[in-house]
């Protein structure tokens, strides 16, 4: 399965993978950018209809109520009624035929509103006057009801359904009597029917628009009997825009009538609001889906331009490696391809040459080979001749003189060694070779050169490249004592760093010194610019600061190199650090020497 997949990671697919999730994204961003951004502007438009719609049922809500409180406000305030009231307030009692004349003033009224079934008229002590039968007003409706139209003195009370008819409201006032003082004279109460308040049809179960409902804090459908009531208490107790009702979603807003205390529910079917996104969403799917393919076209084409002389380039390098190098031609139309096959071409070309070159110089190989074998036999002569002067010289007494061969031919053996050895000694070996050059050096100089040599056996052990301290130690005698009048000191100091695991090196002269331009200037020479010694061949501290890099800089251990301090007629002091383990280097280079050694 992997091999499959792994046949299948070409160029020519990636390209085409890349392009195609490129252009999906692309449309996949813009589809729901584009549809977030119409959906939200259908939403409002939607939102501000039904609010406007929710607006208008409210005043027409109002304006009916208002009829009705009018109505009952002319029949509370007509004289008749007014007298009637006030005698039976008086104590005396209304007769039959009094009673009897309220039916044609009432009647007149209702005339106006046929959907006011009738109109109830109570004294101030809850006993009926009209009509014209037995009843009280306590048992009429709930004395809450009661208490209220009489904190309201005079202002409609909107009780909900008639306990008696369910086809009916009811709504009661008090009538205040204009002759004493607004005082209360007894009670108006009417039944309205309930389809007066049908606002809207009821819920048919289209989706055509609003449904707009009438409810009390109990539930009750107030513009019709024929909804359940169970169904609406959750719509009045949910806080959501979205509610589901009869199966379906709807769109809800509500409004708290202040007259009434009922709510004005207006409901919209979701998918009245959202009709328009069905649209978009196909028109988004369709466009998308083209702009997808004709994508997938042009990248299947590209991508064949691209990848087809990449693929000649490929087979003229592989009848390359089978010993045939022969050009490619060229045959592309792009610059980048044209220039790599130009490239590969000249590559050729090189190759063929080189490959004439080196047949050229088989030839000398073999003496070279033998100049190389001829070298080697060099060293070994100059060990035995040095050998041989060190017998002879102690042979006539020259013990001074043959120490001084000793130590010449252990520092030559040291310097030259085994081409096949590690590089790496130990900070003790490597004091040993300073301490011989220092020993020849006092020679030569005489009483001119004075040293010392300070080194703990913890540091002894401490690894460290051949030859990395003898030349600052010949620096310092070069640049140092012999630039001096008189005699010269050098000093050269191993200690531990200020940092854990870490050992310093100090090589200190009492030579002249230099001045800030020459410090610069020796600074930049070790970065690789010019060399400024006057003497020998210049390369000694370069040669020091280029080896600490490559031994330590590439194992990772953050050596800085070699630091200078001097100043005029105060000498010079050369420090450099470096970590007691040495380095992978080193580690990896004392287990190849011991397994050579077995």
């Amino acid at each position: 399965m992997y091999g499959k997949i792994k046949e299948l990671n070409t160029l020519r697919n990636q390209i085409f993978i890349g392009f195609l999730l490129v252009m999906l994204i692309i449309i996949a961003v813009s589809g729901a950018f584009v549809y977030n951004r119409v959906s939200y502007l259908l939403k409002n438009n939607a939102e501000r209809h039904i609010q406007q719609t929710a607006v208008q049922a409210n005043g027409r809500l109002d304006a009916l109520i208002g009829q009705i409180d009018s109505l009952m406000e002319q029949v509370a305030n007509h004289p008749t009624i007014q007298q009637l009231l006030t005698e039976e307030l008086d104590g005396k009692s209304v007769t039959f035929n009094q009673r009897q004349s309220l039916l044609q003033i009432i009647s007149s009224y209702q005339a106006y509103m046929p959907s006011v079934g009738s109109l109830e008229l109570y004294t101030a002590d809850y006993r009926l006057l009209f009509p014209i039968k037995d009843g009280s007003l306590e048992t009429r409706i709930n004395s809450a009801y009661i208490t209220s139209a009489n904190t309201k003195k005079g202002r409609l009370v909107w009780i909900g359904v008639d306990p008696n008819d369910e086809e009916s409201l009811l709504a009661i006032r008090q009538v205040s009597l204009m002759d004493r003082w607004f005082s209360r004279g007894g009670y108006l109460m009417a039944r309205i029917q309930r389809s007066y308040f049908q606002l809207d049809d009821p819920l048919s179960g289209s989706d055509g628009g609003e449904s707009v409902l009438l409810v009390n804090d109990e539930g009750e459908l107030l513009g019709s009997s024929e909804e359940p009531q169970a169904e609406l208490l959750p719509l009045l107790a949910s806080k959501d825009q979205t509610v589901s009702f009869r199966g379906k979603e709807y769109v809800q807003v509500k409004l708290r009538s202040d007259k009434t205390n009922w709510t004005l529910l207006v409901l919209t079917p979701v998918s009245y609001v959202t009709r328009g996104l069905s649209v978009l969403r196909t028109v988004l799917l369709v466009s998308g889906g083209f702009g997808t393919l004709l994508f997938l076209i042009m990248s299947f084409v590209l991508s064949t331009m691209i990848t087809r002389p990449i693929i000649q380039l490929i087979r003229a390098m592989r009848k390359s490696r089978l010993g045939v190098l022969t050009p490619n031609p060229e045959s592309v139309s792009t610059i980048e391809l044209r220039e790599l096959n130009n490239t590969y071409n000249g590559m050729i070309a090189n190759m063929n040459d080189l490959i004439r070159v080196v047949y050229e110089k088989e030839v000398l190989q073999s003496r070279t080979e033998l100049k190389a074998l001829q070298a080697q036999i060099n060293p070994h002569f100059l060990f035995n001749t040095l050998e041989a002067f060190n017998w002879s010289l102690e042979e006539k007494g020259e013990e001074e003189l043959a120490g001084l061969v000793v130590v010449m031919s252990r520092l030559f053996r040291y310097i030259i060694g085994n081409p096949n050895k590690d590089e790496w000694v130990t900070l003790g070996e490597e004091m040993e070779q300073v301490q011989r050059y220092l020993k020849i050096m006092e020679m030569r100089m005489g009483d001119r050169l004075s040293w010392t040599i300070q080194l703990g056996p913890e540091e002894a052990a401490v690894p460290v490249p051949k030859l990395l301290i003898q030349p600052i130690v010949e620096n310092a005698i070069l640049h140092g004592v012999e630039s001096r009048v008189g005699s010269g000191t050098v000093s050269v100091i191993v200690a531990p760093a200020q940092r854990k695991g870490w050992t310093q090196i100090t090589v200190q002269d009492n030579g002249p010194g230099m001045d800030a331009n020459t410090l610069h200037s020796l600074y930049s020479a070790l970065e690789g610019g010019p060399s400024i010694s006057a003497k020998g061949t210049g390369i000694g501290l370069v040669n020091v600061q280029r080896r600490i890099r490559l031994y330590y800089e590439a194992e990772g251990t953050g050596v800085k190199g070699l630091n200078i301090e001097s100043k005029l007629s105060e000498g010079t002091v050369i420090t450099f650090e470096i970590p007691n383990n040495g380095g992978h280097t080193y580690e990896s280079g004392q287990q190849n020497d011991s397994g050579r050694g077995r």
